[in-house]
């Protein structure tokens, strides 16, 4: 006996479906239903084709296209439809390709180097040139490395001497790295700007207010520049800086006054340290020509004095032999030459009157008179030239000289005042040695 009581020839009432104890009577209804709609529902479909095996691909896009469509279409007019969806198909496909490859060249400048980035990683420095990448899957940042940037800080620093001043720098700089200057860190230019802060911050904090305004200019360049790479160096920011240049220093706008008074006062005193300097450059010179000359003339006279000694000491050693020979008579010739020589400069006039009574009457007013016009035009000869020799000055750094007729007429009025001072003296001690004889 079978499992749904049917016996050997299959032929029973009870549908193999149905509850048990139910005939299947209907069955022949069902079917006659089919064969009037021949087209099965989509859920009955469904179930066959899982139950037979994998889905038709053509029986899946007629569903979709009629979706598409509102759910209202025949099946013998969907069919034109999905024939002229898949010619249209691989015509789009080749089209984008097309435009995918072309979108994907692009152009990187001479003065750029480009960082390509893949799914946002980097991969690759590109030189410049036409290069070619795929779209959506690389991108490409262009980084201008030959450009030099310009960075200025400034503002109220306080010095060591606790004083405020405003300071103005300007550092100059480039990329040298792109890769590193996108990446190191998280804004490379921001970066840059406060350390530049903190190392001018640094080296004003160890200088006084009055280096920083009037001779430390070039020493807090140099500082700045010096500790900014120290510090710029840990990040590896792939910037190099080029020069840094310290625009201003000035004081509070409360303090500006008198700080400018100070300045000037500093000017001025320089300013009369170089004229100091100037004159004493142009004194020393005139003063050595000076003492030159001095030395000169002293021993122009000490020679002249030796030689004048040995010239009487010969004189003398002449009329040695003739005092000897006849002391008497040469006593009397010294005395006459003597009291000659002091006569001729004396105004008085010394007559003999032992020999009478008579009064002897000379021109004693005229021969006085003669006498002094005389004197006074020999002295107005000697003064033009005495104010040509103080006239004729030497230039800076040489000793001043004097004519050669002004140098000779003071050389032979010296010699002449000496000698007749020596022959006075002279006729002095004959003098007095006639009287003591």
């Amino acid at each position: 006996m079978s499992w749904n009581g049917s016996d050997n020839n299959h032929n029973s009432d009870q549908d193999p479906w149905a509850k048990p104890g139910q005939t299947g009577q209907k069955k022949p209804e069902k079917d006659q239903d089919w064969q009037n709609n021949p087209e099965p529902d989509n859920q009955q479909t469904g179930q066959r084709n899982k139950q037979q095996g994998p889905p038709d691909l053509e029986e899946m896009f007629n569903n979709l296209l009629k979706k598409m469509g509102g759910g209202s279409g025949q099946k013998s007019g969907n069919t034109p439809s999905f024939n002229g969806l898949a010619k249209l198909l691989p015509i789009a496909i080749l089209v984008g390709v097309v435009f995918w490859a072309v979108s994907g060249f692009y152009t990187v400048k001479e003065a750029e180097r480009g960082v390509v980035l893949r799914f946002g990683k980097v991969n690759s420095i590109v030189q410049p040139g036409l290069n070619w990448k795929p779209t959506f899957i690389d991108q490409v940042v262009p980084v201008n490395i030959e450009r030099i940037s310009e960075l200025k800080t400034q503002g109220s620093m306080l010095t060591q001497d606790e004083n405020m001043v405003v300071v103005e720098m300007t550092v100059q700089y480039r990329v040298n790295n792109p890769e590193k200057y996108l990446f190191s860190v998280t804004n490379a230019n921001d970066s840059l700007s406060q350390a530049t802060d903190s190392a001018l911050r640094y080296v004003i904090g160890h200088m006084s207010m009055d280096d920083i305004l009037t001779t430390g200019r070039s020493v807090v360049r140099e500082d700045t520049w010096r500790y900014l790479e120290n510090i710029v160096k840990p990040y590896d920011m792939g910037l190099e800086v080029i020069d840094v240049n310290f625009q201003s220093a000035r004081p509070p706008e409360q303090v500006k006054d008198a700080f400018d008074d100070a300045i000037k006062a500093q000017e001025d005193e320089q300013r009369f340290i170089r004229q100091a300097e100037a004159y004493a450059r142009e004194a020393e010179p005139i003063a050595r020509g000076d003492a030159q000359r001095i030395v000169e003339q002293a021993t122009a006279y000490k020679e002249q004095v030796v030689l004048d000694a040995q010239g009487e000491v010969e004189r003398f050693q002449q009329l040695l032999p003739e005092y000897k020979a006849s002391p008497e008579l040469l006593r009397e010739r010294l005395y006459i030459q003597a009291m000659e020589n002091i006569m001729a400069e004396t105004p008085k006039v010394m007559l003999d009157s032992t020999g009478g009574n008579n009064l002897t009457v000379l021109p004693l007013e005229q021969m006085l008179n003669q006498k002094k016009v005389t004197e006074s035009a020999v002295a107005n000869n000697d003064e033009p030239q005495a104010k040509g020799a103080s006239s004729n000055t030497a230039p800076s750094g040489t000793a001043p000289t004097r004519p050669a007729n002004a140098s000779n007429s003071a050389a032979s009025k010296n010699e002449t005042g000496y000698i007749g001072t020596q022959q006075d003296q002279r006729n002095d001690s004959s003098t007095r040695q006639g009287r003591f004889e």
